[in-house]
């Protein structure tokens, strides 16, 4: 009874343990230590499913970014935010409440002290730690489970810290230099804090977890889209290669999802929103708003119980939500990248002439400022990245043909005529590509990952409220976080 006792107080802790300055003592102090952990695990392995939930609820939680207040601090869906904003596809449009000022005018990148350097850092390195202490529970990184059970949790962990990793290193460096030093790495719940290792080992430390993930995960059937599942993995796993610029890597995974027909491609209902005379939606499966859609890869199903509200990503962008988008701060597309979008293509109804995405995310009753407890569903992966992926990797590897052919795919279904892409190739053909991507999955916050991969400048349109009309690199300073000034005073190691 007592062990049954520690699994239900752990859970409910679990999404809040720290992060890497945690690391400083031998044990976390957090109501239940490793060693507990492991009497658990010895007892009844299966528990640590219920520990494993609390990483996926973290990736959705207010102030899972270490803030208390800070209306931007909701998991991942507010770094998709910060990054669609970094790279400039997303407009601030308004400034009245101030979220999001610094990320726009580049003040934070540029800034360590900067509270909105430590967010994403504090909620990353905290995924890690919870990750680490499910695996050392196990008996740590070598261990090789044995039942179909313990495989798909230890999968889902390892999966999970390689995700973690990822984005703490597209964030907080500049461009995949193998031999810089970016990261401190850990693997287990014990170690003290560590001074960075090198872009190579951490890619290195990601593509072992995934490859591992992957095969531990070949027969979990997951019972929701909210857990990591062996597609996943390896679309995370294509992500890692594409990163280090391995596209040959890229190329075979992105093949082996599609090859699997698991997730069908989105359809043009489902991409953009419909209304009668009265405003009335008409096409119910749009809006980006349910992780039932049959393309989505990875996402999570919102309730009334997860007590989500303006502190959201439906919060922050969506004007039929209560919500700073509809208050005073709309959140808007660049209109340079929206005048790129071809007069046929069905996406260009996703927004308004102003830009904002009033036919692409809504809640479904389309009152504004209406939903005020979030039930609309968030996503983090979908098929189509998969497609635009393969479509890049064909045409970095010289296969300018496979590479036309499969983005011609997604553009049917858009309806736009592929033939204009016959006259590309090379230089042309990828940057088309990129292109395509930045329209398909905006306010996805997959745009920042296309940039750095194509090694792209931005130049922001007209309607930016700051540096309207200015270029930046890929590498620019603005555009990367700083390691914060919390790790530097916690991290002897690190200066």
């Amino acid at each position: 009874m007592k062990n049954i006792k520690l699994i239900l107080t752990f859970t409910a802790a679990f999404a809040f343990t720290a992060c890497s300055e945690d690391y400083l003592v031998a044990e976390p102090t957090e109501v239940v230590s490793s060693g507990q952990i492991a009497d658990i695990v010895d007892l009844k392995p299966e528990a640590l499913n219920s520990l494993l939930s609390g990483i996926y609820t973290t990736m959705y939680t207010a102030g899972s970014g270490g803030t208390n207040l800070d209306h931007d601090d909701f998991g991942q869906k507010g770094y998709d935010i910060y990054t669609d904003m970094i790279s400039s596809d997303m407009v601030l449009a308004g400034l009245n409440y101030g979220w999001y000022t610094r990320i726009v005018n580049y003040q934070t990148t540029v800034n360590f002290t900067d509270i909105n350097n430590y967010k994403p850092w504090r909620y990353y390195y905290r995924i890690i730690l919870s990750s680490n202490q499910i695996i050392a529970a196990f008996g740590g990184n070598d261990f090789i489970p044995e039942s179909a059970e313990a495989k798909h949790i230890m999968g889902q962990a390892k999966a999970l810290r390689a995700y973690a990793y990822f984005y703490l290193a597209q964030l907080y460096q500049k461009e995949y230099i193998a031999d810089e030093l970016i990261l401190p790495i850990y693997t287990d719940t014990k170690v003290p804090n560590q001074p960075k290792s090198s872009a190579a080992d951490v890619y290195a430390l990601i593509i072992k977890d995934l490859t591992e993930s992957e095969t531990l995960l070949s027969t979990f059937n997951r019972e929701n889209k909210s857990s990591v599942n062996q597609s996943v993995v390896q679309g995370l796993l294509a992500y890692a290669y594409g990163a280090q610029g391995n596209y040959q890597k890229v190329l075979e995974v992105t093949n082996k999802i599609i090859a699997k027909n698991e997730f069908p491609l989105t359809t043009a209902s489902q991409l953009v929103g419909k209304v009668d005379s009265n405003g009335k939606l008409i096409n119910a499966d749009s809006g980006f708003n349910n992780v039932a859609t049959p393309s989505w890869m990875w996402g999570v199903n919102l309730t009334v119980a997860n007590d989500l509200d303006l502190v959201s990503w439906w919060g922050q962008v969506d004007r039929y939500t209560y919500s700073y988008a509809w208050a005073g701060d709309p959140k808007t597309m660049d209109k340079k990248l929206q005048d790129q979008i071809k007069s046929t293509d069905i996406r260009k109804d996703q927004f308004t002439s102003t830009g904002r995405p009033s036919f692409k995310f809504f809640d479904p009753n389309r009152v504004i400022g209406g939903q005020r407890t979030v039930t609309t569903d968030y996503i983090y992966m979908r098929i189509e990245e998969m497609y635009l992926l393969n479509a890049e990797a064909q045409a970095k590897l010289g296969n300018d043909s496979d590479a036309r052919t499969t983005l011609k795919t997604l553009l049917t279904i858009r309806n736009v005529d592929g033939v204009y892409l016959n006259a590309m190739s090379g230089t042309t053909l990828q940057k088309e590509i990129y292109l395509q991507t930045r329209i398909e999955f905006w306010g996805e916050g997959k745009s920042y990952l296309a940039m750095k991969r194509n090694k792209a400048t931005v130049t922001r349109g007209s309607n930016h409220l700051y540096f309207a009309g200015e270029s930046f690199q890929y590498n620019d300073d603005k555009l990367t976080f700083d390691i914060p000034q919390a790790e530097i005073l916690n991290n002897p190691f690190i200066n």
